[in-house]
């Protein structure tokens, strides 16, 4: 096990990944990623599929809270019953994914269209899996590598009532699911994600379908995050002791976060406060994968205030030696959704988890801002990936990175191609510059998708649909254009350099 890192010695990363660039960093760095880097594009299953209910599929979480848009929870009252249809047309994302020259297509599972109740027990519906069967064996066809998350959000309605991941029982029903998964396509994948972004879904009023789920005290979250990590070392387990020896895949996580900067890099106290929210955001999941046991400063602070409170427990739970053993080590390589990155500072806010990490967050008024709204900061991806790799020394995957433009854009949308040239170079800083293992990266998303509550009024696509067209034609953007190029480029070569004026 890694030690973990001193303050003292996390002060000086702090000091060199966080706050303020140098006019070197800024610049534009003309390089080539080294040989065997991964290119892809990423979708999930319910934001892309539709066919919700066809061919025996079950309802999941997503299918109820759309649905049913409690006080106007969907930004425009839509839902993912058809979405892109690529239950009927994923040829047609195929086509795309090889007209881009992709490494890897990372798509999920929908686990209620392979196990409709989230139940083994209760039947495999093989309709489901013949479409993951026609889906991945059309990629292969083509030479890209399938990429599968096992679960992105979209859970089950059977496990929804009786707890979802409040219930511990829910970790033999995850085992389940990927031994089904494992079994029947794992010959055919390489490369697997346990989870996508557990930060956000257990953080999630729809994860719970209630509409204020977070009252005194804050315990769900906490619950939810230990149930997601046993689920996922199982899974992992799973595969080591079943299926890795004849299919030698790779199997890991993918969390997200923003680079949270010390507002002031000479600052302790903001240093301090960089420094406890990665761990409260990336490091609550990665810790105990990769080191067995939660982040110290998130039992050191969480345990004090529920002992303030007058608890008997606390409110973050903990790992008998039995799990500990499972969960430590328990990941191939970490995958990475990041986005932005915003300033922190030494807060006593009341706002629950802020208030557990002593944290508040701020932007810069200079920063430029997507069309809904998020801060478009490239160098702190770059900081992000660094201090990832020198904080947990895994393998690193980008399995999401990019921009969320208005509903109304359309094909030219050079400002997410700027947004790619830019954050992709800095990824590039920290391979190259900064020794990241950096393996892959995945633009979100390979075409314009129902983004969870805010509808469809928001594209991250790079190829474009008409929602009132009713064949959803795939149209590429300007950005589409210019990743192929980046692609088949490998990066961007020094006589790259030449043309720009």
């Amino acid at each position: 096990m890694r030690n973990i890192i001193s303050f003292s010695a996390l002060t000086l990363l702090l000091l060199n990944c966080g706050g303020s660039v140098t006019a070197q960093d800024d610049e534009f760095l003309y390089d080539t990623f080294p040989p065997g880097f991964m290119w892809g594009q990423a979708t999930s299953a319910y934001q892309v599929e539709g066919g919700w209910n066809e061919d025996g599929k079950g309802e999941s979480i997503w299918d109820t809270w759309s649905h049913e848009n409690l006080g106007g929870n969907i930004a425009d009252g839509s839902n993912g019953d058809v979405a892109c249809d690529s239950y009927h047309k994923y040829a047609d994302d195929i086509k795309i994914l090889k007209d881009l020259g992709v490494n890897f297509y990372r798509f999920s599972i929908a686990w209620a269209r392979v196990i409709p109740t989230g139940r083994v027990a209760d039947g495999v519906n093989q309709a489901g899996i013949d479409y993951y069967n026609r889906l991945i064996d059309g990629l292969l066809a083509e030479g890209i590598e399938p990429f599968v998350t096992l679960y992105h959000w979209d859970l089950p309605m059977g496990l929804e009532v009786t707890g979802g991941w409040l219930n511990d029982s829910i970790v033999d029903d995850f085992e389940d699911y990927s031994r089904v998964a494992f079994r029947e396509f794992g010959d055919r994948v390489k490369y697997w994600l346990t989870f996508n972004e557990p930060h956000v879904f257990c953080l999630a009023r729809w994860n719970y379908l209630s509409q204020n789920p977070f009252v005194e005290p804050p315990e769900k979250p906490y619950i939810c995050a230990h149930n997601v990590v046993k689920a996922h070392a199982l899974s992992f387990r799973l595969y080591d002791a079943e299926f890795r020896p004849t299919q030698n895949g790779t199997i890991g996580i993918t969390l997200n976060t923003n680079w949270a900067a010390p507002k002031n890099p000479n600052n302790t106290d903001d240093q301090a406060a960089s420094f406890r929210s990665m761990h409260f955001s990336f490091g609550w999941w990665a810790n105990p994968i990769i080191r067995g046991e939660y982040p110290p400063i998130m039992r050191e602070l969480v345990d004090r205030k529920s002992q303030e409170a007058g608890r008997n427990s606390s409110r973050l739970p903990s790992f008998d030696a039995q799990w500990t053993e499972i969960i430590n080590g328990s990941t191939d390589f970490l995958g990475i959704n990041h986005y932005s990155s915003h300033f922190v500072e030494y807060s006593n806010t009341s706002t629950w988890m802020d208030g557990d990490a002593e944290v508040k967050g701020s932007g810069d008024p200079s920063w430029e801002q997507n069309g809904i709204g998020w801060s478009i900061v490239p160098w702190g991806f770059r900081k992000l990936l660094t201090w990832m790799h020198e904080e947990y020394s895994y393998p690193i995957y980008v399995t999401e990175n990019g921009y969320g433009g208005r509903g109304d854009e359309g094909l030219d949308d050079e400002p997410r191609v700027r947004y790619y040239r830019n954050y992709i170079n800095e990824m590039l800083k920290s391979i190259k510059l900064d020794g990241a293992d950096v393996r892959g990266y995945a633009a979100w998303s390979l075409i314009d998708n129902y983004e969870w509550e805010l509808g469809y009024t928001a594209r991250f696509g790079i190829h474009y649909l008409n929602y009132s067209d009713p064949n959803l034609t795939r149209i590429p953007k300007d950005s589409a254009i210019s990743l192929t190029k980046i692609f088949a480029d490998n990066g961007f070569p020094a006589n790259e350099s030449l043309l720009i004026v």
